[in-house]
């Protein structure tokens, strides 16, 4: 084994047991590590992070067909960086090539949203056409979804025991195992204890389990997964709106689009979120600007008399 494989995997018992970064983390940092490790297959005797140079860091990036897209890039800096800030700390490394790396501006989008009205009509969609405990419980997700602003990962990791509908609030346990509470509002509380009154149905029917602790559970009694309620949001979005576009975290993005443009703050917002940084929240600011001057350009005499 070369040094670097060596170096890798510590590294990566570093990420799981001290840092304990989430699974799509290690596996993502581990990804472009192996990578860097199999281009150095044919020169072994430089397979080593003490004697690697920015140079071949550089020459490693630029060998990718998608090296020009800013977001692999921007990916496989992170990686690199992380590592050599893991080997300086273990004085395993005498130097930071990484640290001279530079990463291309990465142009933010600005997150998807529907007007309340659509919002709305997603939501109440599923008990639209039916009645049964999955379409319960599809109308009970989705006003959670929207009305707390949920990540789908934290709505597929809530249990019962977390749910407070007396008091209206939930906890949450978001990104980095942070926990936190949110609001339930009327409307999401009410589609819950629907749901909750005929969840006994939702059992394997051979061997009548269920999960005991998971508030939304499949038709076999499982918890609910991440794919299964992006599945399911497409479906009801594709009824409400007519395209397949919609997807969990767009209901995530309407929530907070929606408080901001009621008033709301911007430090509420980021509590509600469970963002890390209020830069992350400043996104919807934009957001809400854009839609102003597309409202204003559009109804205020003085646009219309400019544009003519």
């Amino acid at each position: 084994m070369s040094a670097l494989a060596g170096q890798i995997d510590l590294f990566e018992r570093y990420l799981t047991t001290e840092r304990r970064a989430s699974p799509r983390t290690v596996t993502t940092y581990l990804r472009d590590l192996r990578l860097l490790q199999r281009s150095l297959a044919a020169h072994p005797q430089r397979a080593d992070a003490k004697l690697l140079t920015t140079r071949d860091l550089r020459a490693f990036l630029a060998s990718f067909p998608e090296a020009r897209e800013p977001a692999t890039v921007i990916r496989k800096v992170s990686a690199l960086r992380a590592f050599y800030r893991f080997l300086m700390r273990r004085k395993l490394a005498e130097r930071n090539p990484a640290a001279d790396l530079r990463t291309p501006k990465l142009k933010r989008k600005l997150p998807t949203f529907l007007a309340v009205e659509k919002a709305n009509e997603a939501t109440e969609m599923p008990t639209a056409v039916g009645t049964g405990p999955q379409h319960l419980r599809d109308r009970a997700m989705l006003e959670v979804l929207y009305g707390s602003g949920l990540r789908v990962s934290e709505l597929c990791g809530l249990d019962r025991d977390a749910l407070d509908l007396d008091a209206g609030v939930a906890r949450v346990l978001g990104k980095g195992g942070k926990e936190r509470i949110v609001p339930l509002g009327s409307l999401a509380r009410q589609a819950i204890k629907e749901y909750l009154a005929v969840r006994h149905e939702l059992h394997d029917a051979k061997t009548q389990r269920q999960d005991p602790a998971a508030v939304f559970l499949g038709a076999r009694g499982e918890r609910l997964g991440v794919r299964q309620v992006q599945k399911l949001v497409k479906r009801y979005g594709m009824l409400a709106t007519g395209t397949a576009a919609l997807h969990p975290h767009a209901l995530r993005h309407s929530c907070a689009t929606h408080l901001l443009d009621a008033g709301a703050d911007l430090r509420s917002i980021q509590e509600l979120l469970g963002h890390a940084s209020l830069s992350t929240t400043q996104r919807y600011t934009h957001v809400s600007m854009d839609q102003l001057q597309a409202v204003y350009a559009k109804a205020h005499p003085l646009a219309k008399a400019r544009k003519e």
